[in-house]
């Protein structure tokens, strides 16, 4: 099988496990959502009138008022939060082992230097997104830097490729996941508005009946206006906290690794003929 029949295989592989892991992540935070809004905040404790669940004695018991649309709010934020522990713990160990900003610039001083070898242990040792690519030209740089039967242009060319390759398999594991954050940032406040205008209509319906308006289911639709108001906008806001955090790591980390292999390349082309 060629190289690129298997870069082009892995990242297939790694979608498909990455599209499981996400449903399985996303059905488990509705599970939990809704156990959370009927056992814990819908348990009689939290209401004044226990089984009739009319009048809120605490914060729990007024967001279990906010309706149906809740359960699903909650675990929108619980989406988020394990999508963002995924995410934290992915990054992290594509940073590798120390810091980058120093393990690039010792990078660039051994290649300068053409010390191949310990530039490699030094990629085997850091371990991280950077490390990989770079531990992959390196490689390739050894076996043609001495081949008389390519010309400066041609090896050029094909450190360019390998790099390029070694990027594509690095690139699909960092953005890995950042596309359900996102859709969680527009979906918490779609569902938050569908739950406050659902409030809303439960009140104006009660205002709307003729005679003196019932107090406390005016209160009723009040409440599942604000709370899902409230925990929609949640939702989004740590969202796009998230979303923002690690879109600025992964720039980070593929400005490291163009840098690391502009350097290589910059190297080879210096010292071949």
């Amino acid at each position: 099988m060629s190289q690129g029949k298997t870069i082009a295989q892995k990242p297939q592989a790694d979608n498909g496990a990455s599209a499981w892991f996400s449903i399985i992540v996303i059905v488990v935070c509705l599970i939990i959502g809704q156990l959370i809004f009927h056992f814990i905040m819908g348990a009689e404790s939290n209401f004044l009138d226990g089984a009739e669940k009319h009048k809120p004695a605490n914060t729990l018991g007024q967001a279990y008022l906010g309706g149906f649309i809740v359960p699903f709010l909650v675990a929108s934020v619980l989406v988020v939060i394990t999508f963002a522990a995924e995410r934290f713990i992915s990054l992290k160990k594509a940073k590798g082992n120390g810091d980058l900003g120093v393990f690039v610039k010792k990078l660039q001083s051994l290649i300068a230097n053409e010390q191949v070898d310990d530039a490699i242990r030094e990629c085997n040792r850091q371990q991280g997104s950077v490390a990989n690519v770079m531990r992959a030209g390196l490689e390739r740089y050894n076996l043609i830097k001495g081949d008389p039967a390519k010309n400066k242009d041609q090896k050029i060319a094909e450190m360019q490729k390998v790099l390029e390759e070694a990027t594509a398999l690095e690139l699909p594991m960092l953005s890995k996941n950042m596309q359900v954050i996102a859709t969680i940032v527009s979906i918490g406040v779609l569902l938050g508005l569908l739950g406050t205008v659902k409030g809303m209509i439960t009140s104006f319906q009660e205002m709307g009946s003729g005679g003196t308006p019932d107090t406390s289911k005016l209160a009723i639709g009040i409440s599942e206006a604000l709370i899902n108001t409230f925990t929609g906008i949640l939702a989004s806001a740590l969202g796009i906290i998230f979303y923002n955090y690690f879109t600025s790591d992964i720039d980070d980390l593929t400005y490291r690794i163009d840098e690391a292999g502009y350097s290589l390349v910059q190297t080879l082309s210096a010292h071949t003929k």
